[in-house]
């Protein structure tokens, strides 16, 4: 998920950089929802492992 996101936005800053303002706000805009989107699953997934609570094994 993190890779798409970093993969749209170095899209968006190449398509800026040549002035494709359409496609660079597209992946733009894409990237930050992936971003995000990862980021949500990240905090559930550490709040799921915190509340399961594993005990070490020895």
């Amino acid at each position: 998920m993190l890779s798409w996101a970093i993969t749209f936005f170095i899209i968006a800053i190449i398509a800026a950089l040549f002035g494709f303002t359409g496609i660079a706000g597209a992946a733009t805009g894409i990237a930050k929802i992936l971003f995000f989107v990862f980021i949500v699953l990240l905090v559930i997934s550490l709040v799921a492992g915190a509340l399961k609570g594993k005990k070490p094994q020895v």
